[in-house]
This record gives structure tokens, C-alpha cells and sequence, in this order.
């Protein structure tokens, strides 16, 4: 039997855009989510909200020259993002606040638009993607921490859009790492790129003969990648510092597990890219903190399916999910 869709629905695309703290990756999927372009990361400046907004509709004046069958625009966005509106509150690592991102695109395109937290969008990539347990949750390790839960085949963003903020539970407070919210305690200066920088400076300057210097020209030079790179080639003292950020990386996740019972745990973000050498600690870390061990079926804690490009990936699907459910329900308006 024949597909009834019409050869417009067959062609809608959407484009995704992922705004991070340091970068905005963007493409074009189509409806079962087939990656049709995906262009280089543009640099994010993240103390510019204008220079941002231009970027961004550079991106997207571009991929519509490309690809007329678009009819949607998604945006994942690091910060606390109002859903549905689309209204960036806050982002601890960038320099805008209050931004109604979501109208401003709007507005500027004339394309449906949708503005979601990057770790949601990324969450639902996945979700739909491959990693289709009805009960899952997202990690992202990079800039900050983020995260994205489905349950019950849903994507669950809490009352107003701002739950699921993984990076700023509480685990440390009488540390004294303050993170980027302003509270000290959060997960996210423990478990994030830059921690791991800062542990492997720390490592290196008590090594400065090491492979973490040598390799990044001095201790005070050492970055999140150079740890990576370092514990790829079996550097013990590397792979020490990814096993400190797993093991607060694991009560993160044990955390996360003790309140809602997910039946998997993706964990995706640049830190991530390092594999065995961050999962294998954390799910150690894990299976230490998380409460019943022996009673209970434990999670699997799988890397990212779908790598760097979760991000738009999933915005982009969000984009034409309500693309889809506003033509269905005969709207023709904005979304809502």
C-alpha cells in the first residue's frame, strides 16, 4: 500500500539550531529525521545577544536558500528556556537574559518556530533516534551539564519548561566551587569541561614533566581536551582526572535515577567523547550512590547515539512535531 501523506508533507523539512555557550551548530532534517545538511559550527559569542541573533539568521538564511521545503524552525538553547514560549530566562554561560528568542525568530523568518532547553532537544534526538526506552534520561558533559528526561514516551520539561536542570542539583554544598548560577554546590563545576581543565591544571602542576604539560605547552595551559587526548593514549594521571569528574558525574546520575526510574542513561557532550575512560567510573560512582542496588534492575548508561549533532538534530524534530500537530488540528497560526 502507498503512502497517503502528500508529496508536501513528504518533503517538509525542518532546520535545527543548537546555541551553546561557545558555539551554534545548525541543519536540515526531514521528517523521519535523515540528516539532509549539516554546516560547520559558527563561533557563539556569548556576551553579544545581538551578534548571536545574526548569527543565527545567517544560519537559517542560508540552509532556506538550500532547502525549500522547509517549513519549521527549531532552537535548542543552553539556559532555563519558558516552554512553550520560547523565552530564555537565564544562562549562566552566556550574557543574555530575558530574551524571547523564540518571537524574535518568529518574527524575523516568518517560519513556526519552537525554543527549547539544548539538553531537551538533544534528549529527544536521541529518544527518537534509537535509544527509544520509554523511561530515559539525557547527560550532556561539556561547557556546563545539562539534562533531558522522556517518560512515558514524553519529553517532561516540568511546569513552566525549566525542570530537568541536571547540572545545578546540589551535591557539594560545603565545597568550594561556585558555579556559574552563583551557588556553590552544583554539579556542573564538578563534573563539567572546564572541571576537568582545572583538574588536569592541578594534576600537571605537580607533574611538570608529564604528558598533561608537554602536551598542552605548560600545567597553566591544560584544557578539558587535553585530558581527553592525554587518557587516549593510556596516561595514567589523565585518566585519573576523568575518573574524578565520574565519580561526581555518577552521583549525578544516581541521583536522577533514585527519583524518577529511568530504564536508560545516555550521556552525550564533548567530556563524553573520551568514552571508557569517563563511563567506566561513573557507572562505578553510580552503582555505589544509587539507593536499592540489589533490589532494583539497574539502567544502562550508554554513550550518545548521535554525537555533537543531538543538539539541532532535535530541535529541528520538536520543530516539526508541532509543525505536524498544528496542521492535523487545521491551524494555520504560530505555533503555541
Amino acid at each position: 500500500m502507498g503512502s497517503s501523506a502528500t508529496p508536501h508533507e513528504r518533503a517538509a523539512r525542518s532546520i535545527g539550531l543548537d546555541v551553546g555557550g561557545t558555539k551554534i551548530a545548525a541543519g536540515v532534517v526531514d521528517a523521519k529525521g535523515h540528516v539532509l545538511e549539516r554546516v560547520p559550527q559558527v563561533p557563539c559569542p556569548a556576551d553579544d545577544q545581538e551578534a548571536v541573533l545574526r548569527a543565527a539568521s545567517r544560519l537559517i538564511d542560508g540552509l532556506r536558500d538550500r532547502h525549500p521545503g522547509v517549513v519549521a524552525l527549531g532552537v535548542g538553547a543552553a539556559g532555563l528556556v519558558s516552554w512553550p514560549e520560547g523565552r530564555i530566562r537565564t544562562a549562566p554561560n552566556n550574557a543574555y537574559h530575558d530574551l524571547p528568542f523564540r518571537h524574535l525568530l518568529e518574527d524575523s523568518t516568518g517560519l513556526p518556530t519552537v525554543v527549547d532547553n539544548d539538553a531537551n532537544a538533544a534528549c529527544w534526538a536521541e529518544y527518537r533516534m534509537g535509544n527509544s526506552a520509554s523511561y530515559m534520561a539525557f547527560v550532556t558533559v561539556g561547557t556546563g551539564v545539562g539534562g533531558g528526561l522522556v517518560l512515558d514516551d514524553r519529553l517532561f520539561r516540568g511546569r513552566t519548561g525549566i525542570g530537568t536542570e541536571l547540572g545545578h542539583m546540589i551535591v557539594d554544598p560545603h565545597g568550594r566551587q561556585r558555579c556559574g548560577c552563583g551557588i556553590v554546590g552544583c554539579l556542573e563545576p564538578l563534573a563539567s569541561g572546564p572541571a576537568l581543565g582545572r583538574y588536569g591544571r592541578s594534576a600537571a602542576a605537580t607533574e611538570p614533566q608529564g604528558l598533561l604539560a608537554t602536551l598542552a605547552g605548560g600545567a597553566s595551559r591544560v584544557t578539558g581536551e587535553t585530558v581527553s587526548t592525554a587518557a587516549s593514549s593510556g596516561d595514567p594521571t589523565a585518566r585519573a582526572q576523568l575518573a574524578h569528574l565520574g565519580h561526581w558525574l555518577g552521583i549525578g546520575i544516581a541521583t536522577l535515577v533514585n527519583l524518577f526510574d529511568v530504564e536508560l542513561v545516555v550521556v552525550g557532550g564533548g567530556v563524553a567523547d573520551a568514552g571508557d575512560a569517563l563511563l567506566a567510573p561513573t557507572r562505578r560512582s553510580f552503582e555505589h550512590y544509587v539507593t536499592a542496588r540489589g533490589h532494583r534492575q539497574l539502567p544502562s548508561i550508554r554513550p550518545s547515539l548521535l554525537g555533537p549533532g543531538a543538539g539541532w538534530i532535535g530541535a529541528a524534530l520538536l520543530a516539526l512535531d508541532a509543525y505536524e500537530e498544528n496542521a492535523l488540528c487545521g491551524s494555520s497560526a504560530a505555533l503555541t
